[in-house]
């Protein structure tokens, strides 16, 4: 990983999964889930010690024995109850001191950060790559506008790993940060191995970011040593949670912004938030949700809501990507109706290297 002083620590340092011989403090919320954990304790023969006073009990761990109790947990606790739990492990016998505390954690995190020690080995060895998919003119299919970068991870067997697997994992165990600079990082990378010319779009998780000045530093840095033009580079706001704090997704965009950098709303039309974040993040690309344009020419709600939304575009100098084509008659449809751009599998598919052309397709 790179060196936090040029960036956000959190984001550039893998946590180390409690390892080894030591003792677990932990905290439940509730006088009921300690009386739940000390009884599965007892009954399991496993060695613990009950501290009634601070509510607190502390569990002897061997080797193995975090995975031992990560996949006992869901038969003595409820997911909340977990959830809810403060933990601390320390290695050897030693009491926990002042500085052990700014390490205290959910019990569920520290359980799965042992389930996630792929990704954590992912990460460390640099086992990401990107898929590249054009996105190209609605009216001249065969000229291409951008490329989408798509993150893929490798397993040591050599499988690819999808990106679903690795944000489901990284958002269980608090490693979205990580993930997500390190997936920036490797698109940067692989457009320069591939000489990209085109723009490029960079999918970005907002609720990754702690403080743009700090967390993206880095990669405005590796953008401009790469010598990418600053104008080519599209940044993509992903996430259901998106508008989650408003206020920082705006302070995200304007970080972008100021230095160089266009943006683009994902999935347009997909929730109820998405015309309120139009308004307040003045995108400069919006990209339709792809459920809305599949068979949008023989839906007439969804031709009705994908109408409107290009009206409104078009009238506030946004440009449009229709997503997800795959057949001609929607290609046609979204074409007579002023889209600017389109993307999809009836165009390229992603592939490890982006699309030097594609097909043209005539109404």
């Amino acid at each position: 990983m790179m060196n936090p002083v040029n960036g956000c620590g959190r984001c550039q340092t893998l946590p180390e999964p409690p390892e080894g011989p030591g003792r677990l403090f932990l905290w439940p919320p509730l006088g009921h889930s300690l009386g739940k954990l000390v009884a599965h304790l007892r009954e399991s023969g496993g060695a613990y010690q009950l501290r009634s006073e601070a509510r607190c009990v502390v569990v002897g761990m061997g080797e193995g024995g975090m995975q031992q109790l990560s996949e006992q947990l869901p038969n003595v606790l409820t997911a909340e109850e977990v959830r809810g739990t403060r933990a601390l492990f320390v290695a050897g016998d030693t009491e926990p001191g002042m500085a052990d505390f700014p390490r205290v954690d959910s019990l569920q995190r520290i359980t799965m950060l042992q389930q996630s020690g792929w990704l954590v080995d992912m990460l460390a060895e640099s086992r990401l790559t990107t898929f590249f998919q054009p996105i190209v003119h609605a009216q001249d299919t065969s000229r291409i506008f951008a490329h989408e970068a798509l993150m893929r991870g490798v397993d040591r067997q050599g499988a690819w790993v999808s990106p679903a697997r690795m944000l489901d994992t990284a958002r269980e165990a608090d490693l979205l940060f990580q993930l997500d600079l390190a997936a920036r990082t490797t698109t940067i990378r692989e457009a320069v191995r591939h000489q990209l010319r085109t723009h490029l779009f960079i999918n970005f998780t907002p609720t990754a970011i702690y403080d743009p000045a700090f967390c993206l530093r880095s990669t405005v840095s590796a953008i401009r040593e790469a010598g990418i033009p600053e104008e080519h580079v599209v940044f993509e706001i992903i996430e259901s949670d998106r508008a989650a704090n408003a206020e920082h997704l705006r302070s995200i965009v304007n970080f972008y912004r100021e230095a160089g950098f266009k943006v683009a709303l994902d999935d347009l039309g997909a929730g109820y938030s998405s015309l309120n974040l139009i308004h307040q993040l003045r995108p400069d690309i919006v990209k339709l949700d792809m459920e809305l344009v599949r068979n949008v020419h023989a839906d007439p709600y969804k031709a009705s809501i994908v109408e409107k939304l290009l009206e409104i575009a078009r009238q506030l100098g946004i440009q449009t990507v229709a997503e997800g084509i795959e057949t001609t008659e929607e290609l046609a449809w979204v074409r007579a109706h002023g889209v600017d751009f389109v993307q999809g599998y009836l165009i390229a598919k992603p592939a490890g290297a982006p699309a030097q052309s594609t097909p043209r397709f005539n109404d």
